[in-house]
């Protein structure tokens, strides 16, 4: 007789992933209870005031960065998979690089790059022989156009990867035939690969959205008051975190519609790839012209969303080094940055391991399947909205172990989980389970359900089962999984900048200030840390993907 898979003794499990899912989704309903309890006369001061124009830049840059990243993924993600010319095989991968450079790098890069006397237009006017720049000068690169192609190009990668995954898979036959009966180059991409790309478009493009939707550093650098600056600004400038908590539920309430946006693009197409084709999609050979062109296509976002910043902050880099060494703070900063990035990365792996082997466990059940779904939904809130709904709940626990120490060991009060930095751990923990999540899931659906089941008539339980069994064959995945949310959390920027203890600074909180300040060339170095680390799992997708 076939053992039970779902018994009363795998309930521990699925209680404890439930519990994990609450904590994730419990910022949500603080941040509306904060939100309601904003003074008299606030919500109609934002409504008037504050929310109009952030509304409004939020949506002209979601709609830029939108058309621009559909349009640089979709046609670089066709041109490496369906033609073969020169340099395709390194661009294939190459195209992945600005993925290692967070959004804030590249706006604090180009400030200095396109600055009025920066490298650039100061070349541009020796080339001419103009030598002041009040008689040429380019337009300034702060403004909504300038945040747009910046984001744009760092960006773009998200639709990259997921189009191109469906030009390699499901739409390969199509295309093929379509070939066979004569049909033309563009045809072929506007009547046949395009239609069968939009589900993934429409996901690559929400992913690349959310991203911007979160981002800081850039858009306030480059001068665009989107929903995040103005939630930053209202919290930290003016210290009012009720009115913070109300533009943050509208923030929300475009996430929602993101994601919806994104289902309705997806809506009645459903492809399914055929098992039998055992060759990969044939590329038509380009030449003269079109290879020239399809190069220039695909080199340029490389170079301006990876080579041109990172060229700059190697030099920067140097140039630093060079006039006063390595300052001890940058190392300092890495400490720290390291020390949070390794703490959460073990919470992240060991409560996604949890939740990723209770839906194992509970396969069907409704408590795991809400429960693998809430615990995803830190990443899609951005940081601003994640860091406000937690902060109550952090210090509502720091006044609870304050008033136990206070009272019983006669210790000087104090902030002992947000001033020690634990509370970043947490919030950290929250906004980046989904990785680890999806990762373990993963790496669970290569295991055959009948080695737990093996394992369960021999006698042991759930808990033995994941370290004897499962633990040894999804180490892989589990290390990809740690990778990828040590990573997302050094460059992660809002939430660093609203839950770091005073005096605390990383990284990317350093170059913040830095860039805030005007002062480029001190923040090089960190922000050349931050990019390398970057590099790492863009470097591994590109080890994958050279086969191809």
């Amino acid at each position: 007789m076939k053992p039970k898979r779902h018994s009363f003794k795998n309930r521990p499990w699925l209680v404890a992933s439930a519990a994990i899912a609450g904590f994730v989704a419990s910022p949500v309903v603080v941040l509306a209870f904060l939100a309601a309890r904003g003074s008299d006369g606030l919500w109609t001061h934002l409504a008037a005031n504050v929310l109009p124009v952030a509304l409004h830049d939020t949506l002209i840059l979601l709609l830029g960065v939108g058309v621009l990243v559909s349009i640089i993924g979709t046609c670089t993600a066709w041109l490496v998979t369906t033609c073969e010319f020169p340099g395709r095989r390194v661009l294939s991968w190459a195209l992945l690089l600005p993925l290692s450079v967070p959004t804030y790098i590249i706006a604090y890069a180009y400030l200095d790059i396109l600055h009025p006397i920066g490298p650039v237009q100061t070349a541009l006017r020796t080339a001419l022989g103009i030598d002041s720049p009040r008689d040429f000068r380019l337009p300034d690169v702060r403004s909504m156009a300038g945040c747009i192609l910046l984001l744009g190009f760092v960006l773009y990668p998200y639709v990259y990867l997921t189009t191109r995954a469906m030009f390699q898979t499901q739409a390969a036959g199509l295309i093929e035939a379509a070939r066979v009966l004569g049909t033309r180059k563009a045809a072929l991409f506007f009547r046949v690969g395009l239609p069968l790309a939009h589900p993934a478009i429409a996901v690559g493009v929400s992913l690349a959205l959310m991203e911007a939707l979160n981002d800081i550093g850039a858009s306030e650098f480059l001068g665009v008051r989107t929903l995040s600056v103005s939630i930053y600004t209202t919290w930290v400038t003016r210290s009012d975190l009720p009115g913070a908590a109300q533009i943050a539920l509208v923030m929300l309430l475009v996430v929602v519609l993101l994601v919806l946006a994104e289902r309705w693009a997806r809506r009645h197409r459903r492809y399914a790839a055929s098992t039998k084709r055992s060759h990969p999609l044939k590329r038509v050979p380009l030449r003269g012209g079109a290879a020239a062109g399809a190069f220039v296509v695909c080199i340029v976002p490389i170079l301006v969303g990876f080579v041109a910043p990172a060229a700059y902050l190697v030099v920067e880099s140097v140039k630093r080094v060079r006039f006063s060494g390595v300052s001890p703070a940058i190392v300092q900063e890495v400490v720290n940055t390291v020390t949070v990035s390794l703490a959460a990365t073990v919470a992240v792996i060991a409560l996604g391991l949890v939740v990723a082997y209770a839906a194992r466990l509970g396969r069907g059940e409704f408590l795991s399947t809400a429960s693998v779904r809430l615990a995803s939904l830190g990443y899609a809130i951005p940081g601003t909205v994640l860091a406000i709904g937690i902060l109550p709940l952090i210090t509502g626990v720091d006044a609870i172990i304050d008033d136990v120490f206070q009272t019983f060991l006669d210790v000087p009060s104090r902030l002992w989980i947000l001033g020690s930095g634990t509370g970043l751990v947490i919030a950290y923990t929250a906004r980046f389970l989904a990785i680890s999540v999806g990762g373990i899931e993963a790496g669970f659906t290569r295991v055959p359900a009948s080695l737990d089941d093996a394992s369960r008539t021999l006698g042991k339980s759930a808990g033995s089962t994941l370290s004897r069994v499962h633990l040894p064959l999804i180490r892989p995945a589990v290390a990809a999984a740690a990778l990828l949310v040590f990573v997302d959390i050094m460059k992660e920027l809002p939430v660093t900048l609203l839950l770091r203890p005073l005096n605390f600074e990383t990284l990317a909180t350093h170059l913040y200030g830095e860039a805030a300040r005007g002062t480029y060339e001190e923040a090089a170095i960190a922000a050349l840390m931050i990019v390398a680390a970057g590099i790492i799992p863009v470097a591994i997708l590109g080890r994958a993907d050279r086969n191809t």
